[in-house]
């Protein structure tokens, strides 16, 4: 069963120079039915004008990981870690006992266009580590890409929690199929263009809880960009902290 959830029923953050898009509770968006999915706890669709970003600010206990869709996106943290982020790129920060980051607009003319995700992870004040690695267009296209794992298979990131996140390019006859083990539970989120898994369409921004499926499929595809978190069959989430 596909719970779906329309990208304009998410909750709106607009500060000028950030316009965001949360599809669960953050910040100062709350709605008691959208407290994430399982370990899933954020997904936030942000655009942040040229020049600007998000000062140095602490996590802990969390796993954090940011995808750029346009522009590049400025990293720095107190484990000494400078990067800049492109399409492609997938960076993971396991915030663990501390740590601070910060993210700017790397660009002073374009804007930037990326999703903030968050995961809970299974263990608390474990020591925190920075990864990032690319994925082309290529490894996705017509395909769903492992990105984020457990135990970091086929070139992964690794993840502190039983999750797996898989990010797929479809456009016309492309497909593809992701089983589903038994009891798991996946959530979709269409990060831009439309795309039909399991018959129903799904355009950008829109995002559906996935209980109750063996399979999913993709298909027919215009210009689409997908992320899909394979899940702990948990419905007890929580709000981060």
């Amino acid at each position: 069963m596909l719970d779906i959830r329309k990208a304009d029923q998410r909750g709106r953050g607009e500060h000028g120079w950030l316009s965001s898009r949360h599809s669960f509770s953050f910040a100062q968006y709350f709605d008691p039915q959208q407290v994430g999915f399982s370990d899933l706890l954020v997904i936030n669709d942000d655009r942040v004008a040229p020049g600007r970003g998000f000062g140095k600010h602490p996590h802990r206990d969390m796993e954090i990981f940011s995808y750029v869709l346009e522009g590049a996106l400025e990293h720095a943290d107190t484990m000494g870690t400078g990067s800049v982020i492109r399409p492609g790129d997938v960076q993971l920060m396991s915030a663990g006992s501390g740590v601070a980051h910060s993210e700017y607009n790397h660009s002073k003319s374009e804007p930037v266009h990326f999703m903030q995700i968050w995961i809970a992870p299974s263990t608390k004040g474990a020591e925190p580590r920075y990864q990032q690695k690319h994925f082309s267009a290529e490894d996705k296209r017509g395909n769903l890409r492992l990105i984020i794992s457990p135990d970091g298979a086929n070139d992964s990131l690794e993840v502190r929690q039983d999750a797996r996140v898989y990010a797929g390019l479809f456009d016309g006859v492309e497909t593809a199929r992701l089983e589903l083990p038994a009891d798991r539970f996946a959530y979709i989120h269409v990060a831009r263009g439309s795309v039909t898994v399991n018959g129903t369409r799904l355009t950008a921004g829109d995002g559906a809880r996935v209980r109750h499926e063996t399979a999913l499929t993709f298909a027919h595809g215009d210009n689409a960009e997908v992320l899909v978190f394979d899940l702990r069959p948990n419905e007890e989430s929580g709000l981060w902290s």
